[in-house]
């Protein structure tokens, strides 16, 4: 593995034979560090905003998991 700083940009060399769902994984981390960096949001409002997604979500599918 090799990494490089050129310029504005990092390069990362792996191997043919590394993991590809690890690297997938990392690559994914790295895309959601890039989305939020400028983010304001704490945690805790985006816990409570997931709670309230997932509320709404369940009251408008439980009927698909629940006998009637």
């Amino acid at each position: 593995m090799t990494i490089q700083r050129i310029d504005n940009q990092i390069i990362i060399t792996l191997p043919g034979s590394i993991d590809m769902e690890g690297v997938q994984r990392l690559v994914n981390y790295l895309l959601y560090k890039e989305a939020t960096k400028d983010s304001k949001a704490r945690q805790q409002d985006v816990d409570e905003l997931a709670r309230e997604a997932n509320k709404q979500w369940w009251e408008e599918n439980k009927h698909r998991f629940l006998p009637e």
